[in-house]
Order: C-alpha cells, then sequence, then structure tokens
C-alpha cells in the first residue's frame, strides 16, 4: 500500500519535538505540505528545512503558545484566515504531572485552556474549509491514559478523555461530510516529556530515572519503548485516502501495554 498525501496540506500542533515532530517529518515524506505548531520556533526552523520537498512541497511554522488562550485564539485565527488544511493533527504538550490531591481547581482550568480548548478552536476553524472540500482528517492525539488512568496524571487524565469523547460526538456530526475524526491512544514513547516524567517519579520513589524506565519496559508486553516515528506511521495512515471508512475510534498505540479494550 502506497500513502501519498500529495497535494494534501497538513498543520501538526506540538511539532518542534517529539512525537510531533516525527508526526510531521512522516507526512512530509508523504507528500503533504506541512505547517508545524509549537512555541520553539527555533526548533521549528531547523527542521522545515530539513522536512522532505521530494513532491514539491512547501512547509512552514505558526508560532503559538498553547498555555496562552487569547495569544493562542489570535494566532491560530489570523492562521485560518490566510490558510485553509486538509489534516490536521492535534498535540499540544501534557500539563504538569501529580495526583488529584495535589491539584486544585486552578490547574484543572489552565489544563482545561490549552488541553481541551485549543483543541475545539482549531478544529472549528479548521472545518469551515474542510466542509467545502467534502474532504478531512482530524486526528487527535491523545493517552491510554483516558482508558486506564495513571495516577501521577491526573489533570491528562481528566482533560484527555474530555477530548476523546467530544471527538466522538464531532465525528458522528461530520461524517457525512467526508471528515473522519479520530484519537489515537499514546502509549509509553521515547521523547522528552516521558524522560521528564521519569526524573519526577524516581525522585517521589527514591530511585533512578533509568531504574523508573526499565520498570516502564517490563510493563509493556514488547518490553521496549515505543519509536517516535513508528506513531508518525499510523497518524499518516489516518491522515490518508485509505483510512476513509475509519472514524470515531480510538486507536492504542502503546506495545500492547493495555490491558482493558
Amino acid at each position: 500500500m502506497n500513502i501519498s498525501l500529495l497535494g494534501k496540506n497538513a498543520l501538526v500542533g506540538g511539532s518542534s519535538k517529539g512525537i510531533g515532530e516525527a508526526i510531521a517529518r512522516q507526512l512530509a515524506s508523504s507528500g503533504a505540505n506541512v505547517t508545524l505548531m509549537a512555541r520553539n520556533e527555533t526548533n521549528m526552523k531547523a527542521i522545515v528545512s530539513e522536512l522532505s520537498l521530494d513532491q514539491g512541497q512547501k512547509h512552514q511554522y505558526l508560532v503559538v503558545d498553547f498555555s496562552n488562550f487569547e495569544a493562542f485564539k489570535k494566532a491560530i485565527t489570523t492562521f485560518f484566515e490566510q490558510n485553509t488544511i486538509d489534516i490536521l493533527v492535534n498535540n499540544t504538550q501534557g500539563p504538569q504531572a501529580g495526583g488529584a490531591l495535589e491539584k486544585k481547581v486552578e490547574d484543572y482550568q489552565k489544563a482545561f485552556d490549552f488541553l481541551f480548548k485549543s483543541v475545539v478552536l482549531t478544529t472549528e476553524l479548521a472545518l469551515k474549509g474542510m466542509q467545502k472540500k467534502k474532504w478531512g482528517r482530524i486526528i487527535n492525539v491523545a493517552s491510554i491514559s483516558v482508558k486506564e488512568p495513571l495516577n501521577y496524571l491526573a489533570l491528562s487524565n481528566s482533560i484527555r478523555a474530555a477530548v476523546v469523547t467530544w471527538a466522538k460526538s464531532l465525528a458522528f456530526d461530520v461524517a457525512k461530510d467526508g471528515i473522519t475524526v479520530n484519537n489515537v491512544l499514546t502509549g509509553y514513547f521515547d521523547t522528552d516529556r516521558i524522560a521528564q516524567l521519569n526524573v519526577t517519579k524516581a525522585e517521589k520513589m527514591g530511585i533512578t530515572p533509568g531504574e523508573v524506565r526499565l520498570s516502564m519496559e517490563a510493563q509493556v508486553p514488547m518490553k521496549r519503548i515505543g519509536r517516535p516515528e513508528e506513531y508518525g506511521f499510523l497518524v499518516a495512515f489516518l491522515a490518508s485516502q485509505q483510512s476513509a471508512y475509519i472514524t470515531g475510534t480510538n486507536i492504542p498505540i502503546d506495545g500492547g501495554l493495555l490491558k482493558s479494550f
């Protein structure tokens, strides 16, 4: 199966590193014109210069801060006044770690703004062009914790679950327009985010981050942490014409870690 995204315009959130970067690179390799979207302009500028141009694509980047909703709203609204996209990958940085008893109402509100409101707003703006074309792909980067909550990620558990259920409702409403909406439930991947969480866990447990990682690997049936490029392969498929009959789903990519189904 040859996945071609030639002529498609993609917007990828959180794409200055990690999973978002891997997704952007794979979409570009598949022929899409890619717009990176994140805070780190230096990283994005470097990545854009490295993205595939083999099929005559044009790539760009958009500097945004998901944690400042009003500033984000202004930036993303301006972007869509000048651009239309076919593929939207909703991906933001994760909220701070911590259990339910450690977090206050204000923490949940902040997490709601950058994990939920930013996703809904970006999708709302992207849908206008997709509905006119009668074609679109919306892919939300979520977490396996929406099915099996991780007690040290109370904010992520709660708000990402809201994104997933909202996406299911949206999928029903836009299916008639040839637009699919799917959630990818992320397991353990070799990213800076995992490394940072491991440092926090190690401090609480009185062990080293390396020991935390070994414990994580042992939990995964495949006995390893995922590679970001493997994530990119899945998203490229979900962005393609070949996935046209897949919508409203939650697809785990976790090496078999989830015990539920």
